[in-house]
């Protein structure tokens, strides 16, 4: 059976605990898109790690880990996360890498860097990581595949032939130092040293797994607001965010993913720059901020602090559908015992009129928050097993979201550690 878990909002929901959690049961975690540019943080009996390419069931010894086509594979950044959580004693984990990955160039996170730099105001609020110049050279058919590695001479030929357009912006767009091709063709003989062990067919891998019927996690980055079509753009990130592009991600057939857990936090965050409707600010925001996540809400990946605001279930309602959630996952409700009154917003004011579906981004933009407030619990629920245990409080403003989300919250994450979960049924 496929599962995937993915992210309803702008990222930063916690999956990361999720998959850990549902890698108990799995044989086969895939991480389908994205780069280093996001991290997920996971807390479990070897301490607390944030990973940026490796998927996040690498901390069980029965599972195999696979990094599919569809990501942005930065070759010494995977290695030295396997290094960084075995040094702390995790065993190794066993990895396998698609043939058809293509590779973050070095000079992929130049470009990026040089591109903020010159937008300067007008900035993407990127990681930096080389996420749109690795996607763009994808599509512009320039990139270059885990494959392309083995095959020594086309290889050098086709760094000499992307250089050249390379070159130019370098040197007359950014005014940065030309690009060496073989000083790049010993790097990236140097990648193909790093990744041999591990490359493989992954979608014939796969398709022969599930016929023997195995348990595999789909696990993506970021989360529906993000997606290049379907999200705040230009605010987004460059790889599809969405369940469905699990199946082209990891080469797999769409019908085979049976479950998708898209996981929502009981209040908003986000990293970067965007339209962010329900955002709060000042001392609201540095409590919240301060309290959230495990060690306050900063970015895994930049340390930046996120953004914040209250629940959002325009957005959240859009991003589930979007995703096609059979699940929703509900974390970091525990960080919201302080509160005497939680505030939701249930709509957007745009131009005097209020409405309930997501709109596109220049609509967004204008929009102001329509909000409804619930009296909070003010209490400690870490440690609580069972639904029916929760303060009433609790429970009511967790049933409120979900009647008006419209999909059901089946798991709620009541803390940060792996067993701290509360399973509901339907």
């Amino acid at each position: 059976m496929v599962k995937a878990v993915v992210g309803a909002n702008w990222g930063d929901e916690g999956k990361g605990k999720i998959t850990d959690m549902l890698a108990k049961e799995a044989d086969i975690i895939v991480r389908f898109q994205g780069g280093a540019n996001a991290g997920h943080t996971i807390i479990n009996d070897y301490g607390k790690f944030a990973l940026h390419t490796l998927p996040s069931g690498v901390f069980y010894g029965h599972t195999t880990s696979v990094i599919g086509n569809g990501v942005a594979l930065n070759i010494p950044l995977l290695f030295k996360e396997i290094q960084g959580i075995v040094e702390r004693g995790v065993p190794a984990p066993k990895i396998l890498v698609s043939d058809r990955a293509q590779i973050v160039m070095p000079y992929h996170i130049l470009l990026d860097q040089y591109e903020e730099e010159r937008l300067g105001g007008k900035s993407f609020g990127s990681t930096k990581s080389g996420i749109a110049p690795f996607y763009s050279d994808k599509y512009a058919k320039i990139g270059f595949q885990v494959c392309e590695l083995f095959e020594a001479d086309s290889l050098r030929e086709k760094i000499e032939r992307v250089c050249e357009t390379k070159n130019v912006l370098l040197e007359h767009l950014y005014h940065k130092p030309v690009l060496n091709t073989d000083e790049i063709f010993e790097e990236l003989m140097k990648y193909k040293d790093m990744v041999a062990p591990y490359v493989c067919d992954v979608s014939l891998y796969l398709w022969n797994a599930i016929k023997q019927g195995k348990n595999v996690l789909l696990e993506g980055q970021l989360g529906s607001l993000k997606d290049p079509d379907h999200g705040i753009y230009p605010m987004v990130t460059s790889s599809s965010t969405l369940a469905a592009y699990g199946a082209i991600g990891a080469g797999i057939a769409p019908y085979e993913i049976k479950q998708i857990i898209t996981v929502c936090k009981a209040y908003s965050s986000a990293v970067g720059a965007g339209a962010f409707v329900s955002e709060i600010f000042g001392d609201e925001a540095d409590e919240l901020r301060k309290r959230g996540g495990d060690g306050g809400e900063y970015g895994a990946t930049t340390g930046r602090p996120r953004r914040m605001g209250w629940f959002d279930i325009v957005a959240s309602k859009y991003g589930c559908r979007m995703q096609g959630a059979t699940d929703v996952a509900f974390t970091v409700v525990d960080v919201l015992g302080y509160l005497n009154e939680i505030p939701i917003c249930t709509g957007y004011e745009i131009d005097g009129k209020v409405i309930t579906d997501f709109p596109t981004t220049a609509q967004l933009e204008k929009a102001k928050p329509v909000l409804e407030v619930l009296p909070g619990w003010k209490t400690e629920i870490r440690g609580i097993k069972k639904y029916e245990d929760l303060p009433e409080n609790c429970r009511k403003y967790i049933e409120f979201i979900e009647e008006r989300l419209g999909f059901p919250i089946t798991l709620i994450s009541n803390g940060p550690g792996r067993d701290d979960i509360i399973y509901r049924s339907r």
